[in-house]
């Protein structure tokens, strides 16, 4: 119990020190600005690949199940989904020390229809080289918008209404940024 609660206060406290560094321009990692290549088998089977999310609006969101803002957030994000997926936007989960059975059932209670990924080291590097220092916490997001750009990095759980405006933003920014 005792490591438990020291890996807890851990993670709380990059928790907080990533908030406090609040949201990343992807503008500052110019050279990077292409969203990464990956390809992967979501949790329930299917293929999902950036070459399936061509043209789409979409949020990759690093989570966990056993992680309080990630859990927080994720009302919020099936809301949004819900109400952004006709216009070709979703999110994408990757689960991060995680096992398949407590995705499943986590997806399961949730209502959770956006594709969800186990993290692998290749993900997680591609991602990380976004941030200076790499991915220290989560929930952590990258919005990608329909060029296939990373426009934003986001570190620390969002609302609805930040969501909303983020998307809104990813489907309104130039082809080419």
């Amino acid at each position: 119990m005792k490591r438990i609660t020291s890996f807890l206060v851990a993670a709380c406290m990059l928790f907080i020190l990533q908030v406090w560094q609040g949201v990343f321009s992807a503008d500052a990692f110019a050279a990077q600005s292409s969203a990464p290549s990956w390809s992967g088998i979501s949790v329930d089977g299917k293929p999902i690949s950036t070459s399936s999310l061509k043209g789409k609006v979409y949020i990759v969101n690093f989570f966990a199940t056993w992680c309080p803002p990630c859990r927080a957030e994720v009302p919020d994000m099936v809301q949004v989904q819900k109400a952004w997926a006709s216009k070709g936007f979703t999110f994408v989960g990757i689960a991060v020390n995680e096992t398949l059975p407590s995705v499943k059932a986590f997806m399961a209670s949730n209502g959770i229809t956006y594709p969800v990924l186990m993290a692998n080291s290749d993900v997680v590097r591609a991602y990380s080289d976004y941030i200076p220092g790499g991915i220290t916490g989560i929930p952590t997001s990258f919005i990608i918008d329909a060029s296939g750009n990373v426009t934003s990095v986001i570190v620390g759980p969002r609302s609805k209404s930040a969501f909303d405006q983020i998307i809104k933003t990813a489907f309104t920014s130039k082809p080419g940024r």
